[in-house]
């Protein structure tokens, strides 16, 4: 049923400002719509974002804008072979240039320690050997750029090729080369129940994880046990900001202003690299243009510090270009091969997989993307038996690390996709089959794990009507249904916050949440706004600094309002009583009978104490601040298969209707629908942003975007040659849903929005090409040319019945 506007007054889990009336959709009709969410309405939910005026008018600071004095300039020199043994690096001519203060080899690093998440194989520049196109050999730093480009024109090196493996098939070869002959340094966590890793399982692979649940005898209970094939592609995170960092080290002290969004990791990956204690590290966070995984762990840092401490202590800036950021990190490529065991009625019973992931030249964060690709291979389904392997495997191509839903993307994929192949094998509508085996809000997904906190099939319903699914449309046009759920809020994440009022009542907000883009900032200061009943604009949020800012673990795994926002609320909560207490102590009332509201104590007879005279008349002068801290982590349970339950379950829904051209391959998506859960929202243009900025992410994926090499080279690693979507490329009919459930861990019931609805578009508009012209696409990107292929096929398949 189409709602209503009464509908829409009632059930808080559609935004008729988001969503207008939409198609009904005989298919789905069984499905439940979304009940009223049990969370509050957020004062100012739907007021500007704090950040707004800065960045319009130019006057916001990012990492590129950072400007020290007597500032040096450094650029690098990166390796032509994809595999190559140096022999010798001359670099006397290029130290002799005036202008140049220092010249960085990897003979200048062969005391620090290489870095990485879990493995630690990357050094600072390369020592001996170079593993992949765009491996820095050397760097330089010059009073200029111009210079510091001279200088390394004047750099010679002397290379041995070696042979070199360009993919996981190759890499895993009986006979392949090893990219590391000497196994690197590396740890496996303590993971909980059905969850093991394992370090080096094959010469060329860094990491791997695997997870098992169930019994396996059910295999015997299925009734069609079906395997197939699945390829995700590379991409570039495509950031505006590049990676960027300016540094003043000397060797018993390093400070840096850098484009991070995880600053206290990153200090004490520089502890380990550089050898010197966290407390002489001090790391500067201004705002981010864009990271979406990318920028966590150290990027443009060690080169920066490392040329600043032999240029005498001067400051280093080292900002890579785009064409460098290419070189630099991925997302990673995967095949992945599924096997699931249905009952005849298309009942779920067992799931089996296995993920090759292309991690490229160094692990970086391979081994948690290798975490999540594998443990997330059960989707948004019930299974009684689960076996999931995921391996890293080490390649001579651009290393890759987290990307934006990071591992989700690649199960998504091959999970979501195989359900469409199993329902049209076993001739059930798709959306009828996942209505099936859909897991319900408050059943248990995976032994030890939070409880699904959605009622995912109603979310499901709300994206089918939106998008007219089921009702006829002509030739060449077709639409499908992907969803897609992520463990969210981060593996053992803990935050920290602090929150200080002055006086007066101006109110100065301390947390590591990075803003970088994402309206982050402004939902922090708009629960402590809530919480403390003062205006938003009375907020101001502190820069981040790591000698000052409370810890936190980091920006991403849509972290910011389940966990950060946790300890933000916790202090202003925390803040809020003791100004109550005191203030009942001041005025001899029972503080219980005291509100706060705009920086006034309110009693219960409705009279009115303003502080800033109670506070200056006890202490004198301008008086005293309040100050609060707050923290937030959930706990670790070694029946967690990751070692702690997640925080919440991020959900994605999409919905897309596309048009086929059968005699070139060409898809062109009419319509996309993209729906996440926000459990509640704090800042409305922020959810819509985080939603439909995912959504634009999954359509690259799913028909553009592409990083190819060949012959370990990269064909297209340059803005102009990397196809990314257009203006023009976006459906006209574009439409967000935000749900509020309100059953999610962080504030009033909030939820993070940042990744999940990049997950199901692919297998969305994949569904949506099979239901226009009978193509089933197991690649992406689903490019004209393979779709073309794919219809050849399909016809091929039904000539021969």
């Amino acid at each position: 049923m189409t709602p209503t506007s009464d509908d829409l007054a009632v059930n808080p889990a559609v935004n008729p400002t988001v969503n207008p009336a939409v198609d009904p959709a005989a298919p789905t009709a069984a499905l439940p719509t979304p009940g009223p969410a049990p969370g509050r309405r957020v004062t100012g939910r739907d007021g500007p974002r704090a950040d707004a005026q800065a960045k319009v008018t130019g006057a916001a600071v990012y990492g590129t804008d950072i400007r020290r004095s007597g500032m040096l300039h450094a650029k690098v020199l990166r390796s032509p072979h994809p595999h190559a043994r140096i022999r010798a690096v001359d670099t006397a001519a290029a130290r002799r240039l005036d202008g140049v203060t220092a010249v960085l080899t990897g003979a200048d690093v062969r005391h620090l320690k290489p870095y990485g998440t879990l493995v630690k194989d990357q050094p600072v520049v390369a020592v001996d050997t170079v593993r992949h196109v765009g491996d820095i050999v050397a760097a330089v730093a010059a009073v200029d750029e111009r210079t510091a480009f001279a200088a390394l024109d004047l750099i010679r090196v002397d290379y041995e090729i070696l042979p070199a493996v360009l993919d996981v098939e190759a890499a895993l070869a009986p006979d392949a080369p090893q990219v590391f002959p000497d196994p690197p340094h590396g740890i496996v966590p303590r993971y909980g129940r059905g969850a093991s890793g394992a370090l080096r399982t094959d010469p060329n692979v860094a990491y791997e994880f695997r997870y098992r649940t169930g019994p396996a005898a059910v295999w015997d209970e299925c009734d069609h046990v079906f395997t197939d094939t699945f390829r995700f592609s590379r991409m570039n995170h495509m950031h505006l900001e590049p990676f960027v960092t300016v540094a003043e080290a000397t060797d018993e002290e390093i400070e840096v202003w850098t484009a991070t969004q995880t600053p206290f990791p990153l200090r004490r990956e520089l502890s380990w690299i550089f050898g010197l204690p966290e407390n002489r590290i001090r790391v500067h966070v201004p705002l981010l243009g864009g990271g979406f995984g990318a920028k966590s762990g150290p990027k443009a840092d060690p080169i920066a510090i490392r040329l600043s401490q032999l240029s005498g202590g001067r400051p280093v800036r080292f900002c890579m270009t785009t064409e460098e950021v290419f070189l630099t990190l991925s997302q990673h490529a995967a095949t992945l091969v599924v096997t699931s065991g249905v009952k005849a009625d298309g009942t779920f019973v067992a799931r089996r997989s296995s993920v090759l992931l292309d991690g490229g030249a160094y692990a970086e964060a391979s081994p948690v993307v290798c975490e999540k690709a594998g443990y997330r291979m059960h989707g948004a389904y019930r299974w009684r038996h689960v076996d999931s392997v995921c391996r890293a495997v080490v390649t001579n191509t651009v290393p890759a690390g987290a990307f934006r839903g990071f591992g989700g993307t690649q199960a998504t994929w091959a999970g979501e996709r195989q359900i469409d192949l199993i329902a049209e094998r076993l001739g059930i509508d798709p959306i009828e089959l996942r209505r099936r085996n859909l897991v319900h809000r408050g059943e248990e997904v995976v032994p030890g794990e939070l409880p699904m906190d959605c009622d995912l099939a109603g979310g499901l319903r709300l994206v089918a009507d939106a998008i007219g699914y089921g009702r006829g449309r002509p030739a060449g046009r077709g639409a499908g249904i992907g969803i897609g759920v992520k463990d969210g809020g981060g593996l053992n994440k803990p935050a920290q916050a602090r929150v200080k009022v002055s006086t007066d009542g101006d109110v100065f907000l301390h947390c590591g949440l990075i803003e970088m883009g994402q309206g982050g900032q402004s939902a922090m200061a708009q629960i402590v706004a809530e919480v403390l009943r003062c205006p938003r604009e009375r907020i101001a949020y502190a820069g981040i600094d790591t000698d000052h800012t409370p810890f936190d673990q980091g920006t991403n795994a849509s972290s910011g309002i389940a966990v950060t926002g946790r300890a933000v609320h916790r202090a202003a909560d925390r803040l809020r009583h003791d100004v109550l207490r005191w203030a009942g102590e001041q005025l001899g009332r029972d503080p219980d009978g005291l509100e706060l509201a705009d920086w006034t104590v309110v009693d219960d007879d409705g009279g009115r104490h303003p502080l800033p005279a109670m506070i200056m008349s006890t202490f004198g002068g301008r008086g005293y601040e309040f100050t609060a801290d707050g923290f937030y982590k959930v706990h670790n349970s070694h029946l967690a298969p990751l070692g702690a339950p997640c925080v919440f379950w991020e959900v994605g829904v999409a919905g897309a209707e596309v048009e086929v051209d059968p005699e070139t391959g060409r898809v062109t998506v009419l319509r996309l629908v993209v729906s996440g859960d926000a459990g509640t929202v704090i800042n409305e243009i922020g959810c819509r942003g985080q939603a439909e900025g995912a959504a634009v992410f999954g359509l690259a994926q799913s028909l553009f975007e592409e990083l190819r090499y060949e012959d370990g080279r990269p064909l297209n690693a340059e803005p102009l040659l990397y196809r990314v979507p257009l203006a023009e490329d976006v459906p006209r009919d574009f439409r967000s849903v935000i749900q509020e459930q309100g059953h999610g861990a962080g504030p009033f019931g909030a939820k993070g929005m940042g990744e999940g609805c990049i997950l199901p578009i692919a297998p969305a508009i994949a569904q949506a090409i099979a239901n226009a012209v009978g193509a089933q696409l197991t690649q992406l990107p689903m490019t004209p040319e393979r779709v073309h292929r794919a219809i050849g096929r399909a016809r091929g398949r039904t000539a021969g019945r």
